[in-house]
């Protein structure tokens, strides 16, 4: 009997083993599937949802990633890109999903946009900063109004402003090439512009506009011929500085007249006229101590007054003044220096002069005449460059 007891005892202690392994297992069991849920609800989306035909995307998809990212699925035509969606990325900024950056017009470019040109500031006939002459030269790919032209250069308020059309993507046109891309020679037209009219020709925007093609868009020909209103001018480096062929001047002597004198202060001993009116002191003196009167030089017949007397240390010494033209003293002239040059090479007997130019800036020119030109050569230092705009 006793056995019997014993034995059904077991018997349910077994049951209720069996019964309890079973219940472990069934939980561990739901403990996995749960841990697989929660695995799958958090893993990420592997493709955006692809909108109906003629739909948006869904609010929140994120656009393409980098190089090798899944591309999302293209909405329908006609459809459009819901708010939330990332915009690609480009340099300068964060660009609007489906847009393209908008380009910005080249110079000359007759389409309507804004019209960009890089700009120089050089300092000519010096090689100091804020010294010589300074000159703004703009580079060209076309050539924009002649109103465009004159605005920029009385914005710029210098005494001249230099265009040169020059397309540095395409090789240069000129003489026999020394490569593929660089002649030996090219050949750019070129404009100046004071800030009240366009000039024939200038000197000191001549020179910076060569020293802006050499030293700041790579040119690597050996000479320049710019085409201008007074001619081909040729433009060569020599030893250090830049050297301008430019034709000769020389004026036709002329009565000196009261009106002259009272113009300048003092009495000149000489004059002479060419394009501009040459007067001749003879004391260096006269020259940097005068004080002109600027209504009575705009009075005075010719394009610019030049007032000029020997110099010491230098050949001769000048000053040049041309109200007419928006610029009562223009700091260093290399254009008058076509008839100076001339007037004092007969004078010195001597063909390779040294000039200075005794403006409040001052600028020193070696001159050259020979057979009805003068070549002129000095240094040029870049002050400043940028980008102007034009347009909207």
């Amino acid at each position: 009997m006793a056995s019997k007891r014993v034995s059904r005892s077991a018997s349910r202690n077994a049951a209720t083993r069996s019964s309890a392994s079973s219940r472990a297992r069934v939980a561990s069991r739901s403990r996995a599937r749960s841990a697989t849920s929660a695995k799958v609800a958090k893993a990420p989306s592997q493709k955006a949802p692809r909108a109906n035909a003629g739909g948006a995307r869904a609010a929140g998809a994120k656009g393409a990633a980098g190089s090798g990212a899944a591309k999302p699925a293209k909405a329908g035509a006609g459809a459009g890109k819901a708010g939330g969606v990332e915009g690609k990325a480009s340099r300068g900024g964060v660009q609007a999903a489906g847009t393209r950056p908008a380009k910005a017009k080249v110079a000359g470019n007759a389409e309507p946009g804004v019209l960009m040109a890089r700009m120089f500031h050089v300092d000519a006939f010096t090689s100091r900063l804020f010294h010589g002459n300074p000159a703004a030269v703009v580079p060209l790919k076309k050539w924009p109004s002649d109103q465009t032209l004159q605005a920029i250069a009385a914005e710029n308020n210098l005494a001249e402003t230099a265009f040169f059309l020059y397309d540095d993507s395409k090789p240069p046109k000129g003489g026999k090439a020394a490569s593929k891309r660089e002649p030996t020679k090219v050949t750019l037209p070129l404009r100046w512009f004071t800030p009240t009219l366009e000039m024939d020709l200038c000197g000191h925007a001549t020179l910076a506009s060569a020293h802006v093609l050499w030293t700041h868009l790579g040119l690597q020909a050996e000479r320049i011929v710019f085409e201008s209103r007074s001619g081909p001018l040729i433009v060569e480096r020599d030893h250090g500085m830049i050297e301008m062929d430019f034709p000769s001047r020389p004026g036709k002597p002329v009565p000196v007249t009261v009106e002259m004198s009272a113009a300048c202060g003092r009495e000149p001993v000489e004059a002479y006229l060419a394009r501009d009116l040459m007067l001749v002191f003879d004391n260096r003196r006269d020259v940097y101590e005068m004080k002109p009167d600027m209504a009575r030089i705009a009075a005075l017949p010719g394009f610019g007054v030049i007032v000029t007397a020997p110099g010491s240390g230098h050949d001769f010494v000048s000053r040049f003044f041309a109200p007419n033209a928006g610029v009562p003293e223009d700091p260093v002239t290399g254009s008058a220096h076509c008839t100076l040059a001339p007037y004092w090479a007969e004078r010195l007997r001597c063909k390779r002069l040294f000039a200075h130019q005794v403006s409040r800036r001052g600028g020193e020119l070696r001159c050259d005449v020979d057979e009805g030109r003068v070549r002129l050569a000095g240094h040029a230092v870049t002050f400043s460059e940028g980008v102007i705009r034009l347009g909207a």
